[in-house]
């Protein structure tokens, strides 16, 4: 039996409905008690038989039901919790089918969860759990960008990359769009900031592939869609027909379906498909746009594409108050604004402190209130245009501000309003929970109904943000309260009531414009829709879904206090991580996201060892699956819209769990790494003759035998991409006059030689200083390195007093070889660059970090980009090279600069746009091969198909991992430039 514990004491013995068995649940949360490890509720012999059944339909390997697998799906960016009894991780379409199937065989129940992004529990059940994300992460584009056929686990970002090279997107642009997934949006009709009703998902989707309850799968575009639906699913066909007919014979039924989706409405189901499509397959594909999940997987989906205007002017503009801005957005929005981002007092305090916010942020009254806002054209002559006929709009009633066409600005402020929700969350008081909502009004009717919302809000005590979409009359609002204190959820719960009567009474608008029905207003379905029109929805419901396996609370509930139940408890575990609402803009950037954990998961499985007290079964495993295999590369941190740090957590248990005695042996060897610079080049160069005599076998057995009796995470393992030793350093003497920069080689590329396979064994030390040298550039190398460190690889391993003692020894002798300052130091390895500038300063003593401030330090990239590229001659250019910039390129800001060395060099470059941090991070892919193996199966596959002259990147440890994965010979893109520069002969 696998106890379980609730955040309340107090558990109802009644069995709910629709359970297979006996389950407990909490009186005031309804958290399940589970009854034994796998969850099942049912006798053991019949668990068992269940358990099997559905192993064998979708493979053993793709059924999860260890407490931590558990655990880390049982949260999504809503205020909601519930803990799945299973999680099975479908490989295709026949996978969710067989589940659909096994489901209604056996009285289950399923949730269908892609990124977990949603903000109102749709990704999270209390039974089957269905990740829909993991193998369904591929999409191809046709006619030339205007079609996209999309799988739903497809990053909405990395979609729209696909198109950038046609001028082409897609229409949702939701705030969420780097980490929420195709299916997700398209089930959600999420719409965002500028595609308003007419490039939603449901003017948008052309056509669908589902799979339905039944575990029927349909194409909705084949030419016999119709006769095989008929013939499949006679009584779903019927019953469709039979509401499509009753609607249309009642003019006053069509007339009010068609006013409720004039404006945003993700409330209940698209009834104006009954309308819109004429034909069962047709009304099928508009149904089960906005379904949110409770009809049907959509397995594959087909998307017509709309236009991305190259030209943009933005305005990030300061008014007096929320009316005062909210009154100019119907002229913005009639003179051709492509959004108008409404954000009040609050919001903008919220955003101040991130990069990318307006000055004037700095300085706000009590009521101040802004207005992003952003126009689109064709050519420079028509945003002229746009901009002086917008001025005389705003003249007069702006504060500050003004239009602006730098990317990077621009860039900087949808950076801010894309993670408003987050930042919102980080500042809320610890044990709180933030719930975001969102409704919408005719947009004429926006400014009345943001301040009446406000007032609302202010009346129970809510200092709640109001921001949105005002070009779509589409609000969102913000409540932080106590799931706790039953005084702080009965304010929350009454809080709820006002909203819904003055959004469905005063304004006759959408309690969910854009987040899908959800948990927390299904009990007021009926309320906004009325008694007739919800009954046709469930009708819906019945005629896809007789057994009822699909969502169930996600859209219909008979519980008025639903939305009250299965909230979360976020217990404090750690500074660092409190401030995350899990709402999982992480994970699509995180190298063990599809092997281990994610950093929401991380932070996830931490909360419910601290809701539990302790539990020794998470503990033991949540060493491997989180701190093992995080890169702690910080890669979640640039994804973070508040900079959350998981890795860097990680770093500080790994620093916990070292003994004394680690901690003085790792200090020695830090002491002493000139002689173990020698000793790993000595084993390299015996392991890379063994290898080349006997084969890589041998020296992987022994590596692996080491590994066993010595611990993984001590000894490496043996890669066939392991290079070879590193060459002699051809350093100089005195440091001569005239010199212009001091060239100090890492202390990874003095020890690792050129790739095996390279065209021939050039290292970055041997061609920096002779690139210079045809620039006519004195770079000097100190004759001095051995011994030198940044000390990075003691901070990943959580080794602080190694990691100060190599920063403060490196930094001593930089600030003597560069002349106390006044020379540039010029680095070869972008993780090490890196190291120095940001990772060094907090563990050096006051002196030290003074001689630190006065270096200049940059990455040999930039360098040669700024330097050395505007003086050499490229004599070799090459037809195409493959580029990965690493997660170190990304915290320092020079991908761009590695992006110029090889378009120099190239004629074609080609950056994945899968590319994301290689796990490798120092020595952790030798630790834990598998980590770089999975963070780079997608890129591996991206480029299974391309051929290229030269794989570049900017730091030996990802290079090689990198061929480790994928078979190429990566090198430093510095390397790759000297061929091409040498004289020719």
């Amino acid at each position: 039996m696998w106890p379980w514990s609730c955040p309340r004491s107090v558990f109802d013995p009644t069995p709910r409905t629709g359970y297979p068995g006996r389950i407990r649940h909490c009186f005031t949360c309804g958290h399940p008690a589970l009854l034994s490890h796998s969850g099942f509720a049912a006798p053991p012999g019949r668990k068992d038989r269940q358990m099997q059944e559905l192993r064998v339909a979708v493979g053993a390997g793709n059924v999860l039901t260890s407490i931590t697998d558990l655990i880390r799906y049982s949260a999504d960016a809503s205020p909601y919790h519930q803990v799945p009894k299973v999680v099975v991780l479908a490989r295709d379409g026949d996978d969710v089918a067989a589940v659909f199937r096994y489901a209604s065989r056996n009285g289950r129940r399923v949730v269908l969860r892609a990124a977990g992004t949603s903000l109102n529990g749709q990704a999270q059940g209390d039974d089957i759990l269905l990740d829909v994300r993991r193998h369904f992460d591929h999409a191809t584009v046709e006619e030339e960008g205007a079609i996209l056929r999309s799988a739903p686990g497809v990053v909405l970002a990395r979609a729209n990359a696909r198109l950038a090279r046609y001028g082409r997107m897609l229409g949702p642009d939701p705030a969420s769009a780097a980490a929420a997934c195709v299916g997700g949006v398209v089930a959600n009709n999420a719409s965002g900031m500028t595609c308003g009703v007419h490039a939603n998902s449901y003017r948008t989707v052309e056509s669908l592939r589902v799979v339905l309850p039944s575990g029927t799968r349909i194409d909705t575009a084949a030419p016999d869609a119709d006769r095989r639906l008929a013939e499949a699913e006679p009584e779903l066909v019927a019953r469709l027909l039979a509401i499509r007919d009753e609607i249309r014979a009642d003019p006053e039924l069509t007339a009010r379906i068609r006013t409720k989706f004039a404006i945003k409405n993700t409330s209940g189901y698209r009834l104006d498909a009954f309308l819109d499509g004429d034909t069962p397959a047709q009304i099928v594909r508009g149904l089960l746009v906005g379904s949110q999940g409770t009809l049907g997987f959509l397995e594959e989906i087909t998307f017509r594409t709309v236009p991305s205007p190259r030209w943009a002017s933005t305005a990030f503009l300061h008014f007096a108050d929320l009316a005062a801005a909210a009154s100019v957005v119907p002229a913005l929005m009639d003179l051709g604004a492509r959004a108008a981002e409404l954000l009040d007092n609050l919001s903008l305090r919220a955003i101040r402190p991130m990069d990318g916010a307006p000055d004037w942020t700095r300085e706000l009254g009590g009521d101040d209130a802004g207005l992003l806002v952003e126009f689109r054209a064709g050519d420079q002559a028509e945003l002229d245009r746009f901009e002086d006929e917008a001025r005389k709009i705003l003249d007069g009633v702006v504060l500050n501000g003004g239009f602006t066409r730098d990317a990077k600005t621009a860039g900087g402020f949808w950076a801010v309003r894309k993670g408003l929700l987050t930042a919102l969350g980080a500042n809320r008081p610890p044990g709180t929970i933030l719930l975001g909502e969102d409704v919408c009004v005719p947009p004429a009717r926006v400014a009345e109904a943001a301040v009446a919302l406000r007032d609302i809000l202010a009346c129970h005590r809510f200092d709640a943000s109001v921001a949105g979409h005002a070009s779509a009359g589409n609000l969102h609002f913000t409540m932080v309260f106590d799931p706790a204190d039953p005084a702080d959820v009965e304010r929350y719960a009454r809080c709820v009531e006002d909203v819904v009567a003055l959004i469905v009474d005063r304004f006759d608008g959408s309690l969910k414009g854009e987040h899908g029905t959800g948990r927390n207003m299904a009990p007021f379905l009926k309320r906004e829709w009325g008694p007739r029109l919800t009954e046709l929805m469930r009708r819906v419901k019945r005629a896809f879904d007789p057994h009822g396996i699909l969502g169930a609370g996600v859209l219909f509930t008979d519980d008025p206090r639903a939305h009250l139940r299965h909230l979360k408890a976020l217990p404090a575990v750690n500074p660092l991580l409190d401030g995350c609402i899990e709402c999982g803009f992480c994970e699509p950037v995180c190298p063990s996201r599809d092997l281990t954990t994610t950093p929401r998961q991380r932070i996830v499985l931490q909360r419910e060892i601290a809701r539990r007290g302790s539990h020794a079964g998470l503990e033991s495993a949540y060493g491997y699956a989180a701190v093992d295999t995080c890169a702690a590369d910080g890669s979640c941190a640039t994804a973070c819209p508040v900079g959350i740090d998981t890795g860097h957590v990680m770093k500080e248990l790994r620093q916990a769990r070292h003994g004394g005695a680690a901690g003085r042996v790792t200090l020695t060897v830090a002491r002493n790494w000139a002689t173990a610079e020698r000793l790993a080049r000595v084993l390299l160069r015996l392991a890379r003759t063994l290898a080349h005599l006997a084969g890589d076998r041998p020296v992987r057995a022994v590596s692996l035998l080491a590994r066993k009796v010595l611990g993984a995470n001590r000894v490496p393992e043996w890669l066939p991409a392991t290079p070879g030793p590193a060459p002699a350093i051809a350093a100089r003497g005195h440091r001569p006059a005239g010199t212009t920069a001091v060239y100090v080689p890492s202390c990874v590329n003095r020890i690792f030689g050129a790739p095996p396979g390279a065209p021939d064994p050039t290292t970055v030390t041997a061609a920096l200083p002779a690139l210079a040298g045809r620039a006519g550039i004195a770079l000097w190398t100190p004759p001095d390195l051995a011994g030198a460190c940044c000390g990075t690889v003691w901070h990943s391993k959580g080794h602080r007093a190694a990691h100060a003692h190599a920063a403060g020894d490196l930094v001593r002798r930089l600030w003597d070889w560069s002349d106390g300052g006044r020379l540039p130091v010029v680095v070869d390895a972008a993780s090490c660059t890196l190291g120095i500038l940001r990772e060094a300063p907090p563990v050096l003593d006051d002196g030290d970090r003074a001689r630190h401030a006065a270096l200049t330090v940059l990455d040999a990239l930039t360098w040669a980009r700024t330097d050395l590229l505007p003086k050499l001659t490229v004599t070799r250019r090459l037809s195409r090279a493959v580029l990965h910039p690493t997660c170190a390129m990304t915290h320092l800001g020079t991908a761009a600069d590695l992006r110029a060395v090889a378009d120099a060099l190239a004629e074609d470059v080609v950056e994945p746009l899968t590319a994301t941090c290689c796990g490798f991070a120092g020595d952790r892919g030798f630790l834990h091969r598998e980590l770089t193996e999975s963070a780079t199966r997608a890129e591996t596959a991206e480029l299974a198909g391309i051929t290229a002259d030269a794989y570049l990147s900017g730091n030996r440890p990802c290079e090689i991992g990198l061929q480790h994965a994928g078979g190429h010979p990566y090198e430093h893109a510095l390397v790759a430039l000297e061929r091409a520069t040498r004289p020719p002969k």
